[in-house]
């Protein structure tokens, strides 16, 4: 079965091009040119992955991406301005898996779809190497559930984006272990990334804010400044 994209453009030319490229790769493609049609596309469609563009009439991208990621963990690529920085960042805050800037190129796009759509297929079918992927995981008082595909602290479940939870469970196969932001773009989202590492802060953040206690001096999720993130579990004093 083809796999659904929608794409969320209010740009009519664009969106034509989107699809006719999307099309010839055979995916099957629905549309949106406005914040309001996207979300009713989200739910009709059950797209397996959007591109998004943030400028949109309505309801604006930014908004789009909040209320998706409230239900689903569809793959979005956020499509942005050359220079707007904060809007890369800040649709990354809201669960954007990856973006581009305009102008690029159709090759491009459709390589990041393709990317993302393998890496969302890979995780879904817990494809990986790692003989214990299945195995309940538990530091301290967090709980991974690889199963399940959630999370739990203090018995209290923690809602996670599929990036998230992949980047969590990563992590805690590898406890104590260093892990550089290049290595956990190659391994945890999978592909030869066309971003940059600020990708990775950015989750890590999220994931900050949604499992520590105190975000800003996390008991989990520790920084080795000038090299990248591991996980602590601090029964063990790991530090």
């Amino acid at each position: 079965m083809a796999k659904k994209i929608l794409v969320v453009d209010d740009e009519k030319p664009i969106v034509d091009i989107e699809k006719f490229n999307l099309t010839k790769e055979g995916y099957e493609v629905a549309v949106a040119y406005d914040g309001e049609e996207a979300l009713k596309q989200v739910k009709d469609v059950d797209p397996d992955l959007i591109i998004l563009d943030l400028m949109l009439p309505k309801v604006d991208g930014l908004e789009v991406a909040r209320e998706v990621r409230k239900t689903k963990d569809t793959p979005i690529i956020m499509v942005t301005a050359k220079d707007s920085e904060l809007d890369k960042v800040l649709g990354l805050e809201l669960g954007a898996d990856d973006y581009v800037t305009k102008p690029f190129s159709n090759r491009e796009l459709v390589a990041r779809v393709k990317a993302n759509l393998r890496r969302q297929g890979s995780s879904s079918s817990s494809n990986t190497n790692e003989e214990d992927d299945t195995k309940d995981i538990k530091i301290g008082d967090l709980v991974i559930h690889p199963e399940a595909y959630s999370v739990s602290k203090r018995g209290e479940n923690i809602e996670l984006t599929h990036r998230e939870f992949e980047l969590l469970h990563y992590l805690a196969q590898h406890i104590g272990q260093v892990m550089t932001r290049e290595h956990l773009l190659q391994t945890v989202w999978g592909y030869d990334y066309f971003g940059d590492v600020r990708t990775v802060d950015v989750t890590v953040r999220r994931l900050r804010e949604k499992v520590e206690d105190s975000p800003s001096h996390p008991t989990w999720l520790v920084t080795r400044r000038g090299v990248g993130y591991y996980l602590r579990n601090p029964e063990n004093d790991q530090a």
